[in-house]
C-alpha cells in the first residue's frame, strides 16, 4: 500500500505543468501556442526568458528529487530510482494538462541528483561540453541520454562513479535515455534537416539555420 501511494505521490508531483501554469498566471501566455509549443523549460525560457525559464528549471528538478527521496524519507525498500521515474512518466504524460507534457530532461536530472548525484555530475559535464559545441539544447540532452547509457555499461568495469553492475539502476537508467530520445523524435529530424532552434552560444558545428 505504502509503494502505491509513493507511485500515485510521485506521478502527480511530475504531472505538475510548471511552465503552462507560470505562463498562465503571469505572463497570460499559453505555452503551446508559441515557440516549439512545449511547456518544457527550454520553450519557456525561449518564450517567457531567463527568470520563468529559470523557475520553472527548478521546480521540474525539484518534482524529480522529491518523488526519488520518498521512499527514503519515510523507510521504504522500494528503490527510490523507480519512484523517481514515476515521476518522469507524470512530467512527459501529465494528468493535469491533458497528458501532453515536456520532455523529461529536467525531471530525470531530478532524479538522479535524488539517487545518484555524481552520475548527474558526469550527464552534467557532457551535457554542457556538447552545448558548447553544438547550439542546440535538444542535441546535448540526447548525447547525455546516450552518454548514460555508455555510463552503465562501462563505469562499473574501470570502478568509476559506479562501483558494481546495478540490473535496476541500469533498467531504469535504459528506460529514462528512451523515453528522452522519444520524446526528442522531431528535435532529431530537424537536426537533420539543420533547421533545429539554437542558442545564443557555442560553436553551432552542425550548421543549424539560426532562429
Amino acid at each position: 500500500m505504502k509503494t502505491l501511494l509513493f507511485i500515485l505521490i510521485a506521478y502527480l508531483l511530475g504531472s505538475i505543468p510548471t511552465g503552462l501554469w507560470i505562463g498562465k498566471q503571469f505572463f497570460k501566455i499559453n505555452l503551446r501556442e508559441h515557440g516549439s509549443g512545449n511547456m518544457g523549460t527550454t520553450n519557456t525560457f525561449r518564450v517567457l526568458g531567463v527568470k520563468a525559464g529559470l523557475v520553472v528549471l527548478a521546480v521540474d528538478v525539484l518534482k524529480g528529487t522529491l518523488a526519488t527521496l520518498l521512499p527514503i524519507w519515510f523507510g521504504s525498500s522500494i528503490s527510490p530510482l523507480m519512484i523517481g521515474f514515476f515521476a518522469i512518466l507524470g512530467h512527459t504524460f501529465p494528468i493535469f494538462a491533458q497528458f501532453r507534457g515536456g520532455k523529461a530532461v529536467a525531471t530525470s536530472a531530478g532524479v538522479l541528483l535524488g539517487f545518484a548525484p555524481s552520475f548527474l555530475l558526469y550527464l552534467a559535464i557532457i551535457f554542457v561540453a556538447s552545448l558548447y559545441l553544438f547550439s542546440m539544447i535538444s542535441l546535448s540532452s540526447v548525447i547525455a541520454a546516450t552518454a548514460a547509457i555508455l555510463g552503465i555499461a562501462i563505469f562499473p568495469a574501470i570502478d568509476f562513479i559506479l562501483t558494481t553492475y546495478d540490473p535496476l539502476f541500469s533498467l531504469l537508467i535504459l528506460l529514462i535515455a528512451a523515453v528522452i530520445m522519444v520524446r526528442h523524435k522531431e528535435n532529431i529530424s530537424r537536426i537533420k534537416a539543420k533547421t533545429e532552434n539554437l542558442v545564443p552560444w557555442g560553436l553551432n558545428l552542425t550548421k543549424q539555420q539560426k532562429k
